[in-house]
């Protein structure tokens, strides 16, 4: 879907500017797509800015990043682009830094974790638009007729998985290892066993130690034992175990805030807890952001900072939020958040944003890194796998894009 929206060229004021935003749309249907949260927005700005425009073209998540590159390589970058990466045009000095756009006070109110994930080389190119983090879903419903608590660690996991699937339930564990969105599957197992993509000094380490022992677990003691469903984890997508979930054929999964929608409107009884970890909750979950990036192709750095200052005003980015069952950004918006009634749905996943590490974003190398695990990591866990062997040939992958940053 693409939609048009505020100003659409310089009218008769030769002295007006006319702003060009490419957004991704939030949506799940016409009604609620991203499309009237820039059209009531835009509407709000030009009325008190009258000489400058905002021209804003909304597409699905599948068509955004790649609009975004076609047109930046045909030399028509957006004055700004709000998708999911920032680094390859950073690395090519297409980009405004923050600090050349926001006002001090903006900049500085950005969750920090998240303002640092912006950085390549310690400067901010990444704007953070919209966040979320990982919790496990659980379904009350299942586990009330098991005699199940939540569980805290893999092993009650296991446990729980196995209750699970003597009773029928067809997918005791959802593990969606499959192309849509493996990353950050593999990610949110990968905090919880003491590992990660790099290590403290942000060098890739995929095939450590501990990640090797957490791919090893879930081959051995979940897929290896039929907890995991009757579709193999490396062909699951999250779109189908999310739809499975609001079935009722899904006892656990690690899920997103859209998940209690889903859930909720088919009736679904959940409840969400931390991810477990190897022996107790775990110290990290995964964090993923959205990002606002402002390209320096047309200039206009003193209205695209003030167009930007204004999105990220506190109310704003509630109304956003609040939409989309997103966490806010800024601290301001958190702490709003955190205290009202109305949010209390969404405070789990906001206590967990501080414990929270993101992708490795600021590396140019992470688009080729994600790509080979979205391909690869289903087969660490498959039937004959070797997670060892998978997990070493994606840190090969790894070690050659990061050569050439």
């Amino acid at each position: 879907m693409t939609a048009v929206l505020g100003g659409c060229g310089l009218g008769d004021d030769a002295d007006e500017v006319t702003l060009k935003l490419v957004a991704a749309d939030y949506g799940d249907s016409a009604a609620n797509s991203s499309e009237k949260y820039w059209d009531k927005l835009v509407e709000e700005y030009e009325a008190a800015h009258p000489g400058v425009k905002i021209q804003v073209s909304v597409y699905s998540w599948n068509d955004v990043d790649r609009k975004v590159k076609e047109l930046a390589d045909a030399g028509q970058a957006p004055d700004m682009a709000q998708i999911g990466a920032y680094a390859d045009y950073a690395d090519k000095g297409l980009l405004y830094r923050a600090d050349d756009l926001l006002s001090i006070a903006t900049q500085a109110g950005f969750a920090s974790q998240l303002a640092k994930a912006g950085q390549v080389n310690g400067m901010q190119y990444g704007m953070p638009f919209a966040a979320s983090t990982r919790l496990l879903f659980y379904n009350k419903d299942l586990f009330k007729k098991a005699g199940l608590t939540p569980p805290t660690t893999w092993d009650e996991l296991a446990a729980d998985a196995a209750a699970l699937k003597a009773d029928g339930v067809k997918y005791p564990y959802a593990l969606p290892l499959g192309p849509e969105e493996a990353q950050a599957e593999t990610m949110q197992w990968l905090l919880s066993g003491g590992g990660g993509y790099t290590d403290g000094y942000g060098t890739y380490g995929i095939d450590s130690a501990q990640n090797v022992d957490t791919f090893t677990w879930l081959k051995d003691e979940l897929v290896g034992k039929g907890l995991t469903g009757p579709v193999a984890p490396g062909e699951l997508n999250r779109a189908d175990a999310f739809a499975a979930f609001a079935k009722g054929d899904v006892g656990m999964l690690n899920g997103h805030p859209s998940l209690m929608h889903m859930a909720g409107k088919q009736g679904v009884k959940f409840g969400m807890v931390p991810m477990p970890g190897v022996d107790g909750e775990s110290d990290a979950t995964m964090g993923v952001a959205d990002w606002m990036t402002a390209f320096k192709k047309n200039g206009h750095a003193e209205e695209v900072g003030d167009f930007l200052d204004f999105v990220y005003d506190e109310k704003n980015v509630l109304d956003f939020s609040r939409e989309y069952d997103l966490l806010p950004v800024t601290t301001d918006a958190s702490a709003t958040m955190t205290e009202a009634k109305q949010d209390a749905d969404l405070k789990p996943f906001l206590d967990e944003l501080p414990l929270s590490e993101l992708y490795p974003v600021g590396k140019t190398s992470w688009a080729e890194v994600s790509a080979a695990v979205k391909e690869r990591i289903g087969q660490a866990v498959g039937s004959g796998g070797n997670p060892s062997a998978v997990l070493k040939q994606l840190q090969a992958t790894a070690d050659s894009a990061a050569s050439s940053e």
